[in-house]
């Protein structure tokens, strides 16, 4: 990026604590140095002796029937060691479910290499195994496949119209999910005798979550262990481990799943894929270790995507610019299959549940669908259907602003939450937040910085300048009660935590969550040392080993600090009452009378009088003799905590301003402001890369990227030149400003911050491009909002006058 901004607390360092808390300080982060300096150790990074490599044949039509599969040739070609069809492995499908009358949900069956029918271009049809990747690759040209090729559903009309051809027998017009999930009573009344109707009908295109390391897995099977071993890039080790031992027939706990160092996720590695279920079957055939690595064609074609919906929506508002109702269709296209374990409800049912936001919205009625089409299935990305709604629903109130002659900042905060909690017409209860405060601020910002001024200057030069917003809700510290009223046959939620003294004194703590980015040895190093007095070089953090930690639901949903840090605090709160119980034991005093210290343990009536932590971990460890009578010895301490309600919400407000070439069509972003609350920042700095990186890929789906497929089902985007990602250049510097409202139903009062970033962007980017239009009187609804959909809005006559 090209430049900074903030207002927090920079430059904290990791020595001496002089007395200070650690949490609110951006402290460095741990994982810098070994990462900057090439000392990463990533899934491609490993080899073990004898390892061989993997590479699979994937389809090359979108819809069709195998006829034929002649792996004979690649068998022949030199270094190939082994070739696989479904046929030869044998394995059970991966199947996600919700607990859901069929009406509602239709599951499929995703198998691990398709055996009869291809469903997408790049569908993994047979494995070759070979001694190196090259040789690998020699296999899959060799591989001869014929097909029986049926009409291929591109798009959501295709897929609903009558009589279309089916891509699963029991999904009756391509349909997987269909659920209204709210309808007030009288919400038809509410849109006939309101003074003013609107209503928006936008698109949004299909993307990658690309993140910087593609998906890959290396297994091997232990003889000593008698386990199978799976290093692999999963933000949901203990899930891939549960697909892994049903799908190869294995008791659980032979199966055994470890992350290394992970390049970015995004939500993309936060399902179970094919792939790596093929490779530890493959591994476990040939008694060697055997490890794929997708490469970028293949991450961009063929893996999961997130992101192709369509929304028809309409809000009733009265002649203040209070909205009365809101009524939705939203269809989002998943591709091929469901997800595992989220399903292909997890866009749909992600929008219905959470549209109406940060604002009092009285009546509401939503419908939900996911359609099956022939292209990749879909998996969540980051802010997961929230970037899409929020553009809808900032869009209905810029546009009822606009109708009603009003300034569209005061029509939001006309209807923006300010009492709180807050319960929703969509029975949500949202916790306290600074929605109004965001939105002032980010104004504020902007008008300060003189932007208003240079908008009108520039209109009255005839260019075209614009400034949009966006205000938007981040739910976050989703627990098994929020999971839970998504039906979902696997209900993820709480976490569990382990924090474990040494006899030197230092501790090692555990946590269910799998860090792709995030600072997690940072930011957990800080609850645990805050807690215990410690400094952070004494807390190490284990993470991501299904046979180390005990269970977890990983990273998604922006879980990591709000339930995963409050279950590290309860854990690292409870080895500190057995530190204070082993001292009172010492001195013989009750143990209300001692307090934790700095690293060690004081009489509250005597603070001269102290037990260092190494001491009481010799005791514990090391002389059991001295022990009181019935005290277990070791220092070890567990916790696990859920939230039991309806989660908690962090908020921001975003601001952006942009100029448009008429000419070209191209749009710049001059300035962004980000007001940003995600309750107690752990660490501010770290907050802020979130946010950056976060309104860097919202921007990317604004703007630029899409996967789009031609009437065969090919996908466009098969390489970076196709596929258009921003670099540097494009993204503009970002002014991030915090707000604190600290979380009640956390350990911490931390909220999420993992998503808002992208959330908040696209809508922002959209308003401002449209604010930059209004002399025009053109419109715009869809993104991304590329060059030639700029240009054409601007000239359509010509583009009309040159098909004619």
């Amino acid at each position: 990026m090209r430049g900074t901004e903030n207002s927090a607390e920079t430059g904290a360092g990791n020595g001496p604590r002089d007395g200070g808390r650690l949490i609110g300080r951006s402290v460095p982060r741990r994982e810098d140095p070994r990462l900057l300096t090439g000392r990463g150790r990533f899934v491609d990074d490993i080899a073990l002796p004898g390892m061989l490599h993997a590479q699979f044949v994937r389809s090359t039509v979108a819809h069709g029937e195998i006829t034929a599969i002649d792996l004979d040739a690649v068998r022949a070609v030199p270094g190939v060691l082994a070739a696989y069809t479904a046929d030869d492995l044998r394995l059970g499908d991966i199947t996600a479910e919700l607990d859901r009358p069929r009406t509602e949900f239709v599951p499929t069956a995703m198998p691990v290499l398709a055996r009869d029918r291809v469903r997408y271009v790049g569908e993994p049809i047979a494995l070759v195994v070979a001694e190196n990747a090259y040789a690998a690759e020699d296999g899959l040209e060799a591989a001869r496949v014929r097909y029986a090729v049926h009409p291929p559903i591109t798009g959501e009309a295709a897929a609903l119209a009558d009589g279309a051809p089916l891509l699963h027998a029991e999904a009756a017009r391509n349909t997987l999910v269909d659920v209204e999930l709210f309808a007030t009573d009288g919400i038809d009344e509410v849109f006939a005798t309101a003074d003013r109707v609107v209503r928006i009908e936008a698109r949004t295109g299909r993307q990658n979550a690309l993140p910087l390391e593609t998906r890959g897995v290396l297994a091997h099977w232990d003889d000593r262990e008698e386990q199978l071993v799976l290093q692999t890039c999963s933000q949901v080790p203990h899930q891939v481990r549960t697909v892994a031992s049903r799908c190869l027939g294995l008791a659980e706990r032979s199966v055994r799943v470890v992350v290394p160092d992970m390049g970015g996720g995004f939500g993309l590695k936060c399902v179970v894929g094919r792939e790596e279920i093929a490779a530890a079957a493959a591994a476990i055939r040939l008694r060697r270790p055997v490890k794929w690595i997708e490469d970028r064609k293949d991450a961009l074609t063929a893996s999961f995507l997130a992101r192709e919906q369509h929304y028809d929506v309409r809000a009733a508002f009265d002649a203040t610019g209070r909205i009365l109702a809101l009524d939705a269709d939203v269809v989002c296209d998943m591709g091929a299959y469901s997800c595992y374990p989220f399903t292909a409800g997890i866009e749909p049912l992600m929008a219905a549940a959470e549209m109406p936001g940060v604002y009092k919205v009285p009546a509401y009625r939503v419908r939900g669908r996911a359609i099956a089409t022939n292209k990749a299935p879909s998996a969540p990305y980051r802010g997961v259907s929230r970037p899409q709604y929020v553009m809808v629903v900032e869009r209905l109130f810029e546009r009822a602003a606009r109708e009603l002659d009003l300034d569209p900042l005061e029509v939001r905060r006309r209807n923006l939450i300010t009492d709180f909690p807050y319960t929703g017409v969509n029975g949500i209860t949202y916790d306290p937040g600074s929605y109004r405060e965001s939105l002032d601020l980010c104004e504020r910002t902007l008008r300060a910085e003189g932007w208003y001024e240079r908008a009108r200057a520039a209109r009255a030069e005839g260019r075209y300048l614009g400034i949009g917003y966006s205000c938007f809700s981040e739910r976050t510290g989703y627990g098994t009660t929020a999971f839970a009223q998504r039906k979902m046959a696997v209900v993820p939620g709480y976490d569990l935590s382990e924090v474990r003294m040494d006899p030197g004194g230092a501790v090692t703590v555990t946590t269910g969550t799998m860090s792709h980015g995030q600072s997690h040895e940072t930011t957990m190093a800080q609850i645990v040392a805050d807690e215990l007095g410690l400094e952070l070089d004494q807390v190490k953090l284990r993470q991501g080993d299904t046979d180390r930690v005990a269970y977890g639901w990983g990273t998604f949903a922006s879980r990591s600090i709000a339930v995963g840090g409050s279950a590290v605090r309860l854990a690292a709160g409870r080895l500190g009452e057995k530190l204070r119980a082993l001292a009172a034991a010492r001195w013989d005093v009750p143990v209300e009378d001692t307090v934790l210290g700095p690293g060690k343990v004081l009489r509250r009536d005597d603070p001269d009088t102290a037990l260092g932590y190494p001491q009481l971990a010799e005791i514990a460890h090391l002389r059991a003799d001295l022990l009181p009578k019935g005290t277990e010895p070791g220092l070890t301490a567990t916790a696990s905590f859920d939230v039991f309600n309806d989660g908690t919400f962090s908020n921001a407000t975003h601001g952006t301003v942009v100029e448009l070439a008429p000419d070209t069509g191209r749009v710049e972003i001059l300035r962004y402001v980000c007001v940003e609350d995600c309750g107690v920042a752990i660490n501010p700095q770290v907050v802020d890369g979130q946010c950056r990186g976060g309104i860097a890929q919202g921007i990317a789906g604004a703007l630029f990227e899409q996967v789009t497929y031609d009437a065969q089902g090919e996908p466009s985007a098969t390489s970076f030149m196709d596929y258009k990602v921003p670099t540097a250049h494009e993204i503009p510097e970002v002014a991030i400003h915090h707000l604190e409202t600290p979380c009640a139903f956390t350990e911490t009062g931390a909220k999420g911050a993992g998503e808002g970033g992208t959330i908040g962007a696209p809508a922002a980017v959209l308003n401002a491009v449209n604010d930059a239009l209004r002399p025009t009187g053109v419109e715009l609804d869809d993104t991304p909002i590329t060059p030639e959909t700029v240009h054409r809005a601007l000239h359509r006559e010509h583009y009309q006058e040159s098909t004619r």
